[in-house]
């Protein structure tokens, strides 16, 4: 399952609703991003999303903030975006270092501009099956899911990972479309095991090369949303690919959904934004 063609076409659709927006109201979808420190990889991260968001005709603003920034100050700078009306979506990069309350200022992202599906608000909504924005990369594995023809009603998925930003929301999505969801991490006992019953997998923990091809059954659907050095995700793909009937490659696989979606999303808050306003001004 290639996330590459698919995420193509969102971004061809995000593109002209951007551009519509622009024509019939003279509003430019605009993305927020919000940075602390200067590490490497979350430098580059920034850097594509909002390369990206140009080649879609998104606006960006970016607020870069030194490493030692307190945790105070920058829920105050994500404050003053949320309530910036030239400001439709805010991403806070992560990781934000270990002196930072990582959900005191993803709470302070106001629901309706939470195009990165990481606030507590959001959340709840994903969980309780209410409208809200969903994590990016859950989200971008439904799609994908859907796209690929696969079947989740009634199936038994296996989420290995129970981070807030990705398998716990995945774990809700799923439960939301009917599947039977059982949520494995680094404290659970003989994970081939619960591997070896699972219709669908998702590998969500950061561990090189976790999951390997003979735990898993037969004709299991894989998605690997794991990424570590040296392009390697959390499922060994060689072996793994051998037994499943769908797998997702890294890269190139969830990779392209994870940002198709942050946009694609940006977009929707945007409209309901613009909705909003015009409905108090009448």
């Amino acid at each position: 399952m290639r996330g590459v063609e698919l995420a193509a076409t969102i971004n061809s659709d995000t593109a002209s609703r951007a551009e519509s927006l622009v024509a019939a109201m003279g509003v430019r979808p605009t993305l927020a991003t919000v940075l602390v420190g200067d590490d490497p990889a979350s430098v580059t991260y920034v850097r594509m999303k909002r390369r990206r968001c140009e080649q879609l005709g998104l606006g960006t603003r970016h607020v870069g903030l030194p490493a030692e920034t307190c945790t105070s100050e920058l829920v105050d700078t994500i404050s003053g975006l949320s309530h910036d009306a030239a400001v439709h979506g805010i991403l806070l990069q992560h990781p934000m270092g270990a002196h930072i309350d990582e959900r005191a200022a993803f709470d302070a992202v106001a629901p309706r501009k939470d195009v990165d599906g990481v606030t507590s608000a959001s959340f709840a909504a994903m969980a309780l099956g209410q409208p809200g924005f969903a994590s990016c990369t859950p989200g971008g594995i439904i799609r994908l899911l859907d796209h690929y023809g696969v079947e989740l009603a009634g199936r038994h998925a296996v989420v290995v990972g129970r981070s807030p930003i990705l398998g716990k929301p995945m774990a809700a999505l799923l439960l939301g479309r009917d599947a039977t969801v059982t949520v494995c991490h680094s404290r659970t006992r003989d994970l081939d095991a619960h591997l070896a019953g699972a219709d669908l997998v998702v590998a969500a923990v950061g561990r090189p090369r976790l999951v390997h091809g003979g735990a898993l059954k037969p004709g299991a659907v894989v998605v690997d949303a794991g990424y570590n050095p040296g392009n390697v995700g959390d499922v060994d793909f060689d072996s793994a690919a051998r037994r499943a009937s769908f797998i997702t490659p890294v890269p190139g696989g969830v990779g392209p959904m994870t940002i198709a979606v942050l946009l694609a999303q940006t977009v929707d808050a945007a409209q309901q934004q613009l909705l909003v306003q015009s409905a108090i001004s009448r």
